[in-house]
C-alpha cells in the first residue's frame, strides 16, 4: 500500500500485522475517487470523517491532501492500533482516530462533515441503512458527500439523494449529495 499523492505521495505504509483482515481500497479505485473529489472540493477547507477505517488508507489521502480535519473510526483492536502507529509516523496531527463501531459512532456523533466515506465490510447486511443515518443525523454539511464503498451486490440507485455510481474492477463507489 502507498499514498498515491498530495504531500506524502508515494510514501509506502508499514506492513500490516498478521491477522490483518482489512480489505483496502485498490490503488486504482482511490486515484479515480480522489480526481472525482478533487473536482467538487478545496481539500484544504474541508473536514472529512472515514468510517470503517480498516488500514486507514483513505483517511492517509485526505491527510496527504491537506485535508483540515479527518476523524477515523475503527473498531477492529488490531487495525486501530495500525492506523494510530501509522498517524504518528507520518506525523499526521489533522487524523483523529476514534476506537467505536461505525453505527454507534453515527448515532453518538454531533458534528458534521463536508464528506463521509463508508467502507463496511461488504458482507455486512446493516450497509444500506448509512445513507438515511447519515442524512437523518444531518452529518453533513450543506453539498457536502457521502461515498459508500461496496460489492456489486449493493445498488443504491434509488436511495434518496444518491447521485453517481461508478465501478472500478471490484471495488464500486455509490455517491450521495445533501442538498438541504
Amino acid at each position: 500500500m502507498r499514498i498515491i499523492s498530495g504531500q506524502y505521495r508515494g510514501r509506502s505504509l508499514p506492513v500490516t500485522p498478521k491477522g490483518f483482515k482489512a480489505r483496502p481500497t485498490t490503488d486504482s479505485a482511490k486515484e479515480n475517487l480522489f480526481n472525482i473529489l478533487g473536482n467538487l472540493f478545496d481539500f484544504e477547507t474541508i473536514n472529512v470523517l472515514d468510517l470503517f477505517a480498516g488500514t486507514g488508507g483513505i483517511s492517509y489521502e485526505f491527510a496527504s491532501r491537506g485535508c483540515q480535519s479527518v476523524d477515523t473510526v475503527e473498531i477492529d483492536f488490531l487495525h486501530f492500533n495500525y492506523i494510530k502507529s501509522t498517524v504518528k509516523t507520518l506525523d499526521l496531527k489533522q487524523i483523529h482516530v476514534i476506537r467505536n463501531d461505525s453505527f454507534r459512532f453515527l448515532n453518538l456523533c454531533r458534528k458534521t462533515y463536508d464528506i463521509i466515506f463508508a467502507d463496511p465490510p461488504y458482507a455486512n447486511d446493516k450497509i444500506t441503512l448509512i445513507p438515511q443515518l447519515v442524512l437523518d443525523k444531518h452529518l453533513l454539511n450543506n453539498d457536502g458527500y457521502l461515498i459508500i464503498e461496496h460489492s456489486a451486490n449493493n445498488d443504491f440507485s434509488e436511495t434518496e439523494n444518491f447521485i453517481n455510481h461508478r465501478r472500478y474492477g471490484s471495488v464500486n463507489f455509490s455517491f450521495f449529495k445533501n442538498t438541504i
